[in-house]
């Protein structure tokens, strides 16, 4: 493989050693792009063109080299896709209306189920360091944000602009709300939507990704009991954050201080609840900043006994949440660029573009985790900013490409 700088992992592994893009297609493998093109129909026909396959690598790639024209990430791609795949492909990089028409053509849905497909949780029970609570369930995050979208029409129409107290917002936003597994920044079971969508519309779709074994964390403005009974129907547990104003009588103090409660879908004129309510943890305390005040946290979870999670240990557990603020800035800003707007003119192509940013990200922290795995080491300790450089140095080069 080609080597550049390297970060040793203490016993001698490089980071450099496992961050190519021959590395990178393990991660998101050519069978599968193969598939999913045929599954959506887009699969190329003629040849001259720009293939399909060589299109979806391509948004993948525009992701690792924010700051680079699509014209120059485009003759880099073409030169590995020709002498490695023996792929027919042309021997100078379309310009950026071809670019463009080879994106319309691919369309949003290649992509996409590429994300559904390979996208996953990677941390390994008894491996995986700080993935894990008490070895039992896997922690994740369910949280969201924005993404600028270049001022077109068209995308002015489809996502929408954001408000604030000095008026319309210069771009229009799509939303984009997801799990995170918070000991690898893997960030999974995504949706986008238009800036009005709220984050707990699209975190319907989101938490259909849960799973027994899981152990999910929530800030509290997505808590509800629709959500709430949504989420818990999957299997997993859940650790949520509540407004102070939720109703939470408690029904019986447990030794560690938490208190058992019920949440209720309606209650009556006198606050009662109706019907059998579902039943819940209750774990209050207070949270003291340089600045304020002590705040009040009060966070349920469908985990009862005390003995398997002891309140103190969940309400450490819980600052695990702000991981998800770590993913989104590497997504955000080190792989989409502090301050710049997405590439794509058009709502499909802005679509697009975030499923290819999604695939960038979920290969590259595989990678890191493989990294970290070699080294014995949590993958917190590997620097994604270092990662990316080294993904860009060594991608012109294709010399591990695994066709």
């Amino acid at each position: 493989m080609a080597r550049t700088g390297t970060v040793r992992l203490g016993d001698g592994i490089r980071i450099n050693d496992l961050i190519s893009l021959g590395a990178l297609t393990t991660r998101v493998p050519m069978v599968e792009v193969h598939q999913v093109l045929e599954e959506t129909g887009r699969a190329s026909e003629r040849r001259r063109d720009l293939p399909a396959e060589v299109m979806v690598y391509y948004v993948i790639a525009l992701a690792l080299y924010r700051p680079e024209a699509s014209r120059e990430v485009l003759r880099i791609l073409l030169e590995g896709f020709r002498e490695l795949l023996g792929l027919a492909v042309p021997l100078e990089p379309a310009g950026k209306s071809g670019i463009s028409q080879a994106r319309s053509r691919l369309g949003e849905a290649p992509l996409e189920q590429l994300y559904r497909k390979v996208v996953h949780p990677i941390a390994i029970p008894d491996e995986t360091q700080g993935a894990f609570y008490r070895g039992r369930w896997l922690v994740v995050a369910v949280d969201g944000s924005t993404l600028e979208v270049p001022d077109t029409p068209a995308n002015r129409e489809a996502f929408g602009l954001p408000y604030s107290e000095r008026g319309e917002s210069a771009y229009p936003r799509l939303r984009v709300v997801g799990l995170v597994e918070t000991g690898t920044h893997v960030l999974f079971g995504a949706a986008q939507g238009p800036y009005s969508t709220g984050e707990v519309t699209l975190g319907r779709e989101v938490l259909k990704h849960l799973r027994p074994g899981m152990l999910c964390l929530a800030d509290r403005y997505f808590y509800g009991y629709p959500l709430w009974k949504q989420a818990s129907g999957t299997g997993a547990d859940l650790l949520w954050r509540v407004r102070r104003n939720i109703r939470l009588p408690c029904e019986e103090r447990l030794s560690d201080g938490s208190y058992l409660s019920r949440v209720y879908e309606k209650r009556d004129h006198l606050g009662r609840g109706i019907g059998e309510g579902i039943r819940v943890r209750v774990i209050e305390y207070l949270v003291t900043g340089r600045s304020k005040k002590p705040e009040l946290y009060r966070l349920v979870t469908t985990i009862l006994d005390p003995e398997a999670a002891p309140a103190e240990e969940l309400a450490q557990l819980y600052l695990e949440r702000w991981e998800f603020e770590t993913t989104l800035d590497e997504f955000k800003t080190h792989l989409r660029g502090a301050s710049t707007v997405l590439r794509s003119m058009t709502p499909e192509l802005a679509r697009q573009e975030v499923w290819g940013l999604l695939l960038a990200h979920f290969a590259l922290r595989g990678l890191m985790h493989e990294a970290a795995l070699r080294g014995k080491h949590d993958p917190d300790r590997i620097s994604f900013i270092h990662s990316v450089r080294v993904v860009r140095r060594t991608l012109p080069r294709f010399a591990a490409f695994s066709p």
